[in-house]
């Protein structure tokens, strides 16, 4: 008997584990064939809003409407196909017209058999729009390049032979006068799952080429004013470093004005610069999957995009390195601050201390002085005293000497007063001590 898993503890996510390798699959194109994408940057509102605009369009065109949105969603209303993939900051939407016509390439196009007015509505913000135009080729590839030339307004193209010639592919990498950019795909010998995979790649590839340089404009915003803040870090750490007589405060406050600017251009591009990283890499990935061979005098994709795209990433990664270099120094001036802060205290609770010390004595000093006047002043008194009773001892008939005997005591009460005296200052003294 075959074991079952009803009765083991089964992972809540392991139905959406195995379905997330086939959320997004691959299109299935016949040649000819006709595709736009279009990619949006959408807000979560957006996305509601995309979604009841893709309902309305089931309604207009007499289909079932959707209920729930989902990350991947197609749907094929007699010849034109809709694609709808949605992506962490942006949703792309690829309309694949499968008439078959004669028409000259581009004038019929992916959003051809839309209904009027449907792609108008449409909201989020539009960053990368093209037409797609996959044709049959032909054995004469001189006379195949020559038809390709004529549709591209005469710009500069880019191309390569794909799969080990299996097509070939043309592209400007520019806007053309609708607005949109433009590939050619001459299809020789591949089926419809091959031309699926090859379109796919070269349209994930041109919409991440323009999600990646989204950060571009960010750097060169961002790096006069870290230049600014070089310079300002470099001229700090030359007054702490050459000891000067500088103001503390005030450079402590322009160590606080650096740092929360820069901490608001890294809260304003941390996620862009990230973003780039992570599209760059992508588009890497999936010109590998192409494998282009040459096409004589031209350039292929991938020597355009290590030509283009690779410098403007590493000008993004490069203003990144360099915030995260400022903070770093920020960091380290400040601590510089502090441990020069922390030795003036300390120096100067070295001084305090030491004028205390010098007071202690002083007033030790005193103390004894007063000591000795208190002993005199006392024995004075109990002299005194002394004197008074041996007087009335002498009237009461007592015979003896007055003087002698009070000039004997004078000194007999002077010590006695002293050793009293240091007696109750050592006492103090070692109760001092104890506590």
């Amino acid at each position: 008997m075959s074991a079952r898993l009803d009765c083991l503890d089964i992972h809540p996510l392991r139905d959406d584990l195995y379905n997330e390798l086939h959320s997004r699959p691959f299109q299935v194109l016949p040649t000819p064939a006709r595709v736009t994408q279009m990619a949006v940057l959408t807000s979560p509102e957006q996305r509601r809003q995309q979604f009841l605009h893709l309902q309305q369009l089931h309604r207009q065109l007499g289909y079932p409407v959707p209920e729930h949105e989902v990350g991947c969603f197609e749907q094929t209303f007699g010849n034109l196909r809709v694609r709808r993939e949605m992506h962490m900051e942006f949703a792309t939407y690829t309309f694949t017209n499968l008439a078959s016509g004669d028409e000259s390439p581009f004038l019929e196009t992916g959003i051809s058999l839309l209904p009027e007015g449907w792609l108008e509505q449409l909201t989020g913000t539009i960053v990368a729009a093209f037409h797609l135009e996959i044709r049959p080729a032909t054995e004469d590839a001189h006379g195949d390049l020559a038809y390709v030339r004529q549709h591209f307004e005469g710009m500069r193209l880019v191309g390569s032979s794909p799969q080990e010639g299996a097509a070939r592919v043309w592209g400007t990498f520019k806007l053309h006068s609708d607005g949109f950019g433009r590939f050619m795909v001459m299809n020789h010998h591949m089926s419809d799952s091959q031309l699926g995979r090859l379109t796919q790649r070269l349209m994930e590839i041109e919409t991440y080429r323009l999600m990646s340089l989204l950060a571009l404009p960010v750097a060169r915003e961002i790096t006069p004013a870290l230049n600014d803040m070089d310079q300002q870090m470099a001229t700090i750490t030359q007054a702490l470093a050459d000891k000067q007589d500088v103001d503390e405060q005030e450079l402590l406050a322009q160590l606080t004005n650096i740092a929360s600017r820069i901490e608001a251009f890294r809260a304003h591009s941390t996620f862009r610069f990230s973003a780039t990283r992570a599209y760059h890499r992508l588009v890497l990935t999936r010109l590998e999957e192409l494998r282009e061979d040459e096409l004589s005098g031209h350039l292929t994709i991938t020597e355009f995009m290590t030509r283009r795209l690779t410098p403007a990433v590493k000008t993004c990664e490069a203003v990144s390195e360099r915030l995260e270099d400022l903070s770093r120094r920020v960091d380290r001036a400040s601590d510089m601050m502090r441990t020069r802060v922390e030795l003036a205290i300390q120096s100067q609770n070295q001084q305090l201390l030491s004028s205390m010390d010098r007071r202690s004595k002083i007033q030790l000093m005193m103390q004894h002085t007063v000591e000795g006047f208190s002993v005199v002043a006392i024995s004075y008194y109990l002299v005194g005293l002394l004197k008074l009773g041996l007087e009335a001892l002498y009237d009461a008939g007592f015979d003896f000497n007055k003087s002698l005997v009070l000039g004997i005591a004078i000194p007999a009460t002077l010590l006695l007063v002293f050793f009293g005296v240091r007696t109750i200052h050592n006492r103090f003294i070692k109760l001092a001590k104890r506590q």
